[in-house]
């Protein structure tokens, strides 16, 4: 029986080769091809024969190059540029938290105010609150060859010179504001045209303001009088430390001298 079974094995693998191995064609027969490989030869030979048309040059003026580089620069110098801050009113400041006002300079700016009507009329007993004062210039009177006469000046502080939160009373027929509360002297610094460095000290301190009428309106004018402290405040420290809130109150060699009341300086 096994020498039966090696028989038929050996008669059937030979016929399971030929179904799997594919021999050559005989000869005067064509295999069909596949409409797949047909396309791909038909895509190929199109493809070789298309022409592809040549790129014209066209003159193009210097004119263009150049408008077309302003623009570009333009369009930088309008995206890097910082935008300019806008006014804010009272009402928009108070709905801003601290992170939204840190570095973005609105803390310097003055509040608008809306007006309601052409005018505000001022009664006796009023008084005039949160009042701000952001100067948008600085003259400063110097030597000129014309002159004596004031000069246009560069400021050099930082955001920190708008006087604010000022307060005062008000009264009617003439308009007389009297300062006595607020932010009313910030130390400030501009340049001259020359060079120079003029320090001093932007007051409003103890301001007293008159102007003509009973109210506010547009075209309105008053002015007065109002000190101007020294520059050197209280919390100004000397080369050698000596101040009048802070500091020492003599110069720093004599201490030693009074240290133990002149007991033993004597001996």
């Amino acid at each position: 029986m096994t020498s039966a079974l090696a028989l038929a094995l050996f008669l059937v693998l030979p016929e399971a080769s030929v179904a799997f191995v594919q021999g050559p064609a005989a000869p005067g027969l064509t295999q069909p091809v596949p409409l797949a490989v047909r396309f791909l030869a038909r895509s190929l030979t199109e493809a070789a024969q298309a022409e592809v048309p040549e790129a014209k040059a066209e003159p193009r003026s210097w004119l263009a190059s150049v408008l077309s580089l302003g623009v570009v620069l333009g369009l930088a110098a309008g995206l890097l540029a910082p935008a300019p801050i806008r006014a804010l009113t009272a009402e928009q400041y108070s709905q801003l938290t601290y992170n939204q006002v840190k570095g973005s300079g609105l803390a310097n700016r003055c509040p608008t105010v809306e007006s309601q009507g052409t005018s505000v009329p001022v009664k006796s007993g009023a008084k005039l609150t949160n009042m701000c004062f952001e100067p948008k210039s600085w003259a400063v009177e110097a030597q000129t060859d014309k002159g004596t006469e004031f000069v246009t000046t560069k400021l050099l502080t930082r955001q920190t010179y708008t006087l604010a939160f000022i307060n005062g009373e008000l009264s009617a027929n003439p308009i007389i504001f009297k300062e006595d509360d607020g932010i009313h002297t910030l130390p400030t610094t501009v340049q001259l045209p020359d060079g120079e460095y003029v320090p001093f000290l932007f007051s409003v301190k103890s301001l007293v303001a008159k102007g003509d009428g009973s109210e506010f309106k547009p075209g309105f004018t008053w002015g007065g009088e109002f000190e101007v402290p020294s520059y050197r405040t209280g919390a100004f420290l000397d080369p050698k430390g000596r101040g009048m809130y802070s500091g020492y109150d003599q110069a720093v060699a004599l201490p030693a001298l009074q240290a133990d009341g002149k007991e033993g300086q004597e001996e």
